[in-house]
């Protein structure tokens, strides 16, 4: 187990603080959650900035809205309610949980981790919520569903590679950046076509 814990080195913390971020424009609860609980556990050793993850009432209530995010996200319409209430915390927060990774190497570390979290949280929200915009445009909920799962899965995945393989991690998530800013870019256009059709047959008033 002592292996376990001194298992995350510089690159796996980098490589932790970026995956935070990211994970957190995705599924910022269930980040927080799998983080304190792997700490927890005593799966990994948390650094000191991200402590306050394994306490049980932080874990308790990440998980409680893990539970609720885990449904409201795969209903269609109520996946973009969500996504919009709570579009305003997970940019901060993927911000402060990247900090916390890389915050006991100095306030000058931990304002570039800031950074780095927070524009990967942006860019992952960004990707989602376009994503979700354009699939709720099909009446069936089918690819809803499994949009949610295979986020839920990417996040899962996200954080295990960065603590134990990060170099893996670390160009998988170039392709990765580079392809949700493409598929923002993509869907925007498409929703943007998509309005101007919706208001073109619309009643005109006389």
């Amino acid at each position: 187990m002592n292996d376990a814990l001194q298992s995350l080195d510089t690159p796996a913390l980098l490589a932790l603080a970026a995956a935070l971020g990211w994970a957190s424009g995705l599924r910022l609860y269930l980040a927080v959650f799998l983080t304190g609980l792997a700490g927890t556990l005593g799966w990994i050793e948390l650094p000191p900035g991200l402590k306050l993850l394994q306490h049980p009432g932080l874990l308790g209530l990440s998980g409680v809205l893990l539970f609720i995010e885990f449904f409201a996200d795969k209903l269609p319409w109520l996946d973009s309610l969500w996504d919009m209430a709570n579009s305003v915390i997970r940019v901060p927060a993927g911000a402060a949980l990247a900090a916390g990774a890389l915050g006991a190497d100095g306030p000058t570390m931990a304002v570039i981790a800031a950074l780095l979290g927070g524009t990967l949280a942006a860019t992952s929200q960004a990707a989602k919520t376009s994503t979700r915009a354009a699939i709720n445009t099909s009446p069936e909920p089918f690819t809803n569903i499994g949009a949610s799962l295979l986020e839920d899965g990417l996040v899962v995945a996200a954080l295990w590679l960065a603590t134990q393989h990060p170099l893996l991690f670390a160009v998988l998530l170039v392709f990765m950046v580079l392809a949700m800013w493409a598929i923002t870019w993509l869907l925007f256009k498409f929703l943007r076509a998509a309005w101007r059709r919706v208001f073109a047959i619309a009643p005109k008033e006389v």
